[in-house]
């Protein structure tokens, strides 16, 4: 098994435990609901930011495509922890409206660079 499956997979069982044993601290009333919420919610932005932080190490042999993987992975680690800071600290209300901002963001930030690249508007050209 390669390392990217067995960091997804370990992410995934993460989460799928972490939401367990929150729901068990609930039902023992450790928890109230909105903290399993945002318990559950905020690991989704961290691991948002895990994949952000993988992209520009995998190998890709063109160069505009390692520009782009650079300007993706970051923009995928500052949403990705806006996100779970914003599940973290802000009141609901907030943290739905903006974290998912912070991600469609980081998001557009990535396909408008792309797409700028395809384009011919920055430095290397993506074909």
């Amino acid at each position: 098994m390669n390392k990217e499956v067995a960091g997804s997979l370990a992410w995934g069982v993460g989460i799928l435990v972490l939401a367990l044993c929150a729901s068990l601290a609930r039902k023992l009333g450790y928890l109230d609901s909105e903290t399993v919420t945002r318990l559950v919610i905020g690991a989704n932005g961290l691991m948002i930011a895990w994949w952000g932080n993988r992209m520009p190490k995998a190998f890709v042999p063109n160069a505009a495509a390692r520009q782009l993987r650079r300007v993706a992975g970051w923009s995928l680690v500052l949403s990705g922890l806006v996100y779970s800071g914003m599940w973290a600290f802000a009141p609901l209300a907030l943290a739905v409206p903006v974290g998912c901002g912070a991600v469609a963001a980081g998001i557009l930030v990535t396909f408008a660079y792309g797409f700028g690249l395809r384009s011919g508007h920055a430095k290397n050209r993506l074909t």
